[in-house]
């Protein structure tokens, strides 16, 4: 396959960025998706300057003008899903059928906020003074900073550029740094879609250098950022300083409760689908098992069983279900944790091991362990295929146990008895709740985000969106 090299996007220019580094194919390490340079602070600085020069104009742009543009936008990825989601399988792991799912919810994402754009909401209401009419409206909160991670690499990225056109923001994006070629895409498709100059800029380099530059700038209104809980705390202090406006999804340590009266059938698919498929790679990812004590031993011999017939492989290859971690910083990562597991006295029930193919890249088994509450495996986001199994006394214990976390992202539940199912939507300490679903897997239109050390600001997607992508004004008039 032939190589690209991705540039930035500045001021309606594409930018060469300096040195030459590989993007990686995580499942062909001999063969590379294209090569791209990395950005100084200096250049991440003028493309903030150049949002910061078109925003005053932007903001006043015709709420049609945004639709047709993100419209646009939205279209083409649909047309090109197949096209584009081959990119993201190549440069990030996933499977070709996920991959070419991510991209049409992408799509589909830019295609929802084009309709955002025609009904941003306000009131108009009667003063308590007399001959007074008083306005409510949103205006765009300025020039936003977006930092993405590597997961999701077109998904992600739309739900947080679309609503901030829509709503007439300017736009500095930074993506992860092993997933250029999908930022590439974005911003290539974008450069075409009518947008003035400096409406939209992407930005290619290190977290450490382009960044911290994006966010130091005094130019950046409001920041939106998706990435690991340490970082997002960093950002959140050095927000904090300047009183910039700020968005933080940071991840999660996801329970899937497995109760008695489940149907089993369906609870180690929901299992599956949530701890393993991705590569296990997702925020909302089931990465705690908490099954009851009468049907632990069925469970575990069923998820034995169907964990035994998952391929693990090259993600452009048919048959494959579970596609290569994403880095070898987070292969790295992943075995330091099976590691732990085994420091803890955690027992192996499936995988823990690397997997061999025909090419050189980052394959591991989908690995599961019975585990405490207390070791780390149970307790800290691994982010990779690897989950615990957790036994609980009874649904209270299970509630417990579900809870008992620093993070509150997402919750899922199997279960037939609506008493259990209604009192868990209810208690479990998440921002999102499944019944009989995957905990990874929702739908673009809705609200997306948690609590506790999960989320920070107002939620993503959705009409939600509007919360953190404008301002609200107050306006009085006498009559």
């Amino acid at each position: 396959m032939s190589e690209q090299r991705f540039s930035s996007y500045i001021g309606g220019q594409w930018v060469e960025g300096e040195g030459d580094q590989a993007d990686e194919n995580p499942a062909d390490l001999a063969s590379p998706v294209g090569h791209y340079g990395t950005l100084d602070a200096a250049r991440t600085a003028q493309a903030v300057d150049a949002a910061a020069t078109a925003f005053p104009k932007w903001s006043l742009s015709s709420p049609q003008q945004r639709a047709d543009i993100l419209d646009f936008v939205g279209s083409e990825i649909l047309a090109r899903k197949a096209e584009l989601g081959r990119l993201l399988a190549r440069e990030e792991g996933k499977t070709l059928a996920e991959s070419i799912g991510e991209a049409a919810r992408a799509g589909q994402i830019f295609k929802f906020f084009a309709g955002e754009a025609l009904r941003i909401p306000g009131e108009k209401l009667a003063s308590t003074r007399p001959g007074v009419d008083v306005e409510i409206t949103r205006e765009p909160v300025g020039t936003v900073g977006i930092i993405a991670p590597w997961n999701f690499p077109l998904a992600i990225p739309a739900w947080k550029i679309a609503p901030a056109l829509a709503y007439g923001n300017t736009v500095v994006f930074k993506p992860a740094e092993i997933v250029p070629g999908c930022a590439w895409a974005i911003a290539e498709i974008l450069s075409r879609a009518g947008l003035p100059e400096g409406v939209f800029n992407m930005v290619l380099g290190s977290g450490r250098v382009v960044g911290q530059a994006l966010v130091e700038h005094n130019g950046l209104d409001a920041l939106s950022f998706t990435g690991s809980v340490p970082t997002g705390h960093a950002l959140l202090k050095q927000a904090a300083a300047r009183a910039l406006k700020v968005q933080l999804e940071m991840g999660g340590k996801n329970p899937l409760v497995v109760l008695a009266d489940a149907d089993l059938d369906v609870a180690v698919e929901c299992a599956v689908n949530g701890a393993y498929f991705s590569t296990g790679q997702r925020c909302t990812a089931s990465s705690r098992l908490i099954v009851e004590s009468v049907v632990y031993d069925e469970f575990v011999a069923r998820i034995q069983a169907r964990l035994a017939t998952l391929t693990v492989g090259d993600p452009l290859e048919e048959g494959v279900h579970i596609g290569p971690v994403a880095s070898q910083a987070q292969l790295d990562t992943d075995l330091s944790y099976i590691q732990a597991g085994h420091d803890d006295g955690a027992e192996l029930l499936a995988g823990g091991r690397r997997v061999e193919r025909g090419t050189e890249g980052h394959f591991l088994a989908p690995t599961l362990f019975a585990a405490n509450p207390s070791d780390r495996i149970a307790r800290e986001e691994i982010f990779g295929p690897v989950a615990a199994l957790l036994r609980a006394d009874d649904y209270d214990h299970a509630l417990a146990l579900a809870n008992d976390t620093e993070f509150g992202l997402c919750a899922g539940i199997c279960t037939t008895s609506l008493k259990h199912a209604t009192h868990f939507k209810r208690h479990a300490q998440a921002g999102m709740v499944m019944v009989n679903l995957p905990t990874a897997g929702v739908d673009p239109h809705v609200p997306f985000g948690g609590r506790k050390a999960s989320s920070y600001g107002p939620r993503e997607q959705g009409r939600y969106a509007v919360e953190f992508y404008t301002t609200v004004k107050t306006a009085y008039t006498a009559a």
